[in-house]
């Protein structure tokens, strides 16, 4: 063995624990930073001088109307779930009709807001067909916003998926559907599960835009309380921690299912 080889091997270690020593410092750097703010944060609520005794009377109202925001959220869940996979199948279909029409409405709902949708599909569209459940109609509304998005998020996971995949599953003789359900989807359930837990814990505050429409729900029922009682932040911090205490379980469900799909790639 030369010198020269021998020198790059006694240098390739040092150079090794140089990255790594700098990646331990940075992230030490990092954790004191949050850590700071974290205690900041706490130091800044724990010297205000809370009056919860000025909305306490109206603790019953907000419990049933965070009832109401997860009957709501759940039920929207489902649909736009149901409508997501729809929506992708339509994207992936080899008919270009289907696909441009798909694409048109996922564009035309990704590219307004929801409150605007939320208005026309009530007081024009739902109006106009003579229904009157606001309940029902926000629930539409926000699956159909939703499952827009799920939609891109399923394709985007299925086109990732390279091609050899595809073409491993058709050496050993399986069809496109079995391709599909043993080998894309498995795969890209792993890669969307993130941004799809993200976009459900978006589902659920998004639906406190329901109040537009008189939907009692979380948001509706603390704005009352607040208007009513004077007391904005002891308001403010339930409402806080209950829409927390709905997003919270879905994000800890999705890293539950990222572990269950794990693969060594």
């Amino acid at each position: 063995m030369s010198a020269d080889s021998a020198a790059v091997e006694v240098s390739a270690p040092t150079k090794s624990h140089s990255i790594s020593t700098s990646a331990l410092v940075i992230g030490i750097g990092i954790g004191l930073l949050i850590f700071a703010f974290f205690v900041s944060m706490i130091w800044v609520v724990a010297s205000h001088n809370f009056n919860f005794d000025a909305i306490r009377p109206y603790f019953d109202n907000m419990a049933k109307g965070w009832g109401m925001t997860l009957l709501i959220s759940f039920l929207a869940l489902g649909i736009s779930l149901g409508l997501g996979i729809f929506l992708t199948a339509a994207q992936l279909s080899p008919v270009a009709p289907t696909r441009w029409l798909t694409r048109i409405y996922i564009e035309l709902i990704r590219g307004t807001p929801l409150i605007t949708q939320i208005v026309i599909g009530y007081y024009l569209l739902a109006n106009e067909m003579g229904i009157e459940s606001k309940f029902w109609v926000g629930i539409v509304i926000l699956s159909a916003f939703t499952a827009a998005y799920l939609s891109e998020i399923f394709r985007a996971g299925i086109e990732s998926i390279g091609k050899t995949q595809w073409e491993s599953g058709r050496a050993i003789g399986l069809t496109t559907s079995q391709i599909y359900r043993l080998v894309i989807i498995p795969q890209a359930i792993r890669r969307v599960l993130p941004a799809s837990a993200g976009l459900f814990a978006d589902l659920v505050k998004n639906s406190s835009l329901l109040y537009i429409i008189a939907v009692h729900e979380f948001f509706m029922q603390t704005r009352e309380a607040i208007a009513n009682s004077y007391a904005s932040i002891e308001g403010l911090i339930p409402l806080a921690i209950g829409y927390l205490a709905i997003t919270l379980p879905i994000s800890l469900f999705s890293r539950k299912m990222e572990a269950r799909f794990k693969y060594e790639s």
